[in-house]
């Protein structure tokens, strides 16, 4: 059966946080046996964020609210839904999403974390638009947070080097003419969860195929069989969405893949037929924020003008699960 797909929601405000505290390729060779021209070479990444010994994912979503407000003079208080993407929760319970809205004095909303690694900003997308075709909702908040150091291993040198904390929010709306296309043309989503152990925070589940399995709570990752499944499946799942949808690659005019490192973002490019040059990438500065680094991509491209209203998206998140989604979106801000 054809799918038909279908959005009423308007993407109205994006905003970004990052902590201060940077950790450089300099600064790592002082605690790993490693090099600034092996880092770069191999994942692109010449620095990342680290928020504070006190500071958490929810301080970051909520700066990164903050920081959309001020920039587009958006009001918040009348938000009835929140979903946080985010696979390093201040805790279990309270979800990350109940601070935020407590912070900002929003009432009557709903709020929900949603775990779906660096899949999670663009299935926070899905939701918010299915929640906004529903009726019952008519404006979401959706934010990609991580603070990723706090679960990194500092002394394991192929995982280190990769990670770093940041968020960035979204304002969702519905349209007031039911009849009009929203933002979103596009979306898809598909999971292995068998590859599972191959991207995993250990400390919380002893139910993961792993012989070796790590009882600390840090992540653990295979990397290269993340790299093989994201040159093969990643791949074939951003072609499927580009053909369902009926646009070629070159009619995109952005593709804002999860910055895993800079090696897979050029071999997706290449194996779907994207133009480098079309990609937008947060690694460099920020290194791989899972959740967060496709807003935070996304806007920084924002900020000096690259995305202009009009302009055609292609967002793919991919990680652990292993879990892939996309959307294929219209930029109107």
């Amino acid at each position: 059966m054809e799918k038909q797909f279908r959005s009423n929601a308007v993407i109205t405000a994006i905003g970004t946080y990052t902590p201060e505290k940077i950790l450089s390729n300099a600064d790592l060779e002082q605690i790993v046996e490693t090099s600034d021209e092996w880092i770069v070479q191999r994942t692109g990444i010449r620095e990342r964020r680290i928020a504070a010994e006190d500071q958490f994912t929810s301080d970051l979503c909520i700066e990164a609210v903050r920081n959309m407000q001020e920039r587009y003079g958006v009001d918040v208080k009348d938000v009835d839904y929140i979903i946080v993407a985010t696979s390093t929760p201040d805790n279990v319970i309270p979800s990350v999403a109940a601070q935020v809205q407590g912070a900002l004095g929003i009432t009557q909303c709903g709020a929900i974390d949603i775990q779906a690694a660096c899949a999670g900003f663009t299935s926070a997308i899905q939701l918010a638009n299915g929640l906004l075709l529903s009726g019952v909702y008519r404006k979401i908040l959706v934010i990609g947070g991580e603070t990723l150091s706090k679960v990194t291993n500092y002394s394991d040198r192929t995982t280190c080097i990769l990670f770093g904390d940041g968020a960035g929010a979204i304002l969702m709306e519905a349209k007031v003419a039911a009849s009009s296309e929203g933002d979103i043309l596009a979306a898809s989503s598909h999971t292995d969860g068998l590859g599972g152990h191959h991207v995993y925070r250990s400390g919380l589940s002893s139910t993961i195929n792993a012989a070796d399995i790590d009882t600390t709570s840090r992540i653990v990752q295979n990397g290269r069989e993340v790299y093989r499944w994201a040159l093969s499946q990643v791949s074939e799942g951003i072609s499927n969405l580009l053909h369902e949808s009926g646009y070629a690659p070159s009619q995109m005019n952005w593709f804002v893949p999860h910055n895993a490192n800079q090696r897979i973002i050029d071999a997706l490019c290449e194996r779907t037929g994207i133009s480098e040059q079309q990609a937008l990438s947060s690694i460099e500065h920020y290194g791989n924020t899972s959740a967060a680094s496709i807003p935070l991509a996304l806007d920084a491209a924002v900020r000096d003008q690259r995305v202009l209203p009009g302009h055609l998206l292609l967002l793919y998140g991919f990680g652990g699960g292993l879990t892939q989604s996309g959307v294929i979106l219209r930029w109107s801000i």
